[in-house]
């Protein structure tokens, strides 16, 4: 028995069959174009916050993804989403406006404003996840469990090695 598992464990990876990893490319323009059209946000924006644009999403996340590391100014926010500073600040004043987000004073230095999300701001980031996971649920509902779970096992593991090339060749990039 012991042979058979070390057999197992030891068995070096086939190299990809050449036919199949031009599938997984095809595959991925696609998915970049449905991404690139924004379907997610377009949703969350049409069901919980008409009148916002794609970029207020942007700068919601941004807040979402730069707060557990401390503090959020406009700044980071502009640099996180390689926009210009005014850019964001005016961003930031609309979505201020809107209740989206409330600036305030830093508590490590009153000097400095920071940027915070409301629970409004909350509320739209949250039916954004809702958004996303219903489509996702919808596109696998038919399949059998097994085949969900290996997806999302695989699809990690695929996504882990591409950020790992992405992030080994373009060390500027901000997360």
């Amino acid at each position: 028995m012991s042979d058979v598992l070390t057999k197992t464990l030891s068995v070096e990876p086939a190299e990809p069959d050449r036919e199949i990893v031009p599938r997984i490319g095809r595959s991925m323009a696609r998915m970049r174009l449905m991404t690139g059209r924004r379907l997610i946000g377009r949703l969350a924006i049409q069901s919980a916050a008409p009148g916002l644009e794609l970029s207020h999403l942007d700068v919601l996340d941004a807040v979402r993804r730069a707060q557990p590391a401390g503090e959020v100014t406009v700044g980071m926010i502009a640099e996180m989403l390689r926009i210009d500073p005014s850019r964001a600040s005016r961003v930031v004043a609309d979505m201020v406006g809107r209740n989206v987000l409330r600036r305030e004073a830093s508590q490590a230095d009153a000097r400095r404003i920071v940027v915070v999300m409301t629970e409004v701001g909350q509320d739209l980031l949250a039916e954004i996840v809702a958004q996303k996971l219903a489509i996702i649920s919808g596109i696998v509902s038919d399949w059998p469990q097994e085949d969900v779970e290996r997806f999302a096992a695989l699809f990690e593991r695929f996504i882990g090695g591409y950020e790992a090339v992405f992030l080994s060749r373009d060390k500027d990039t901000p997360g």
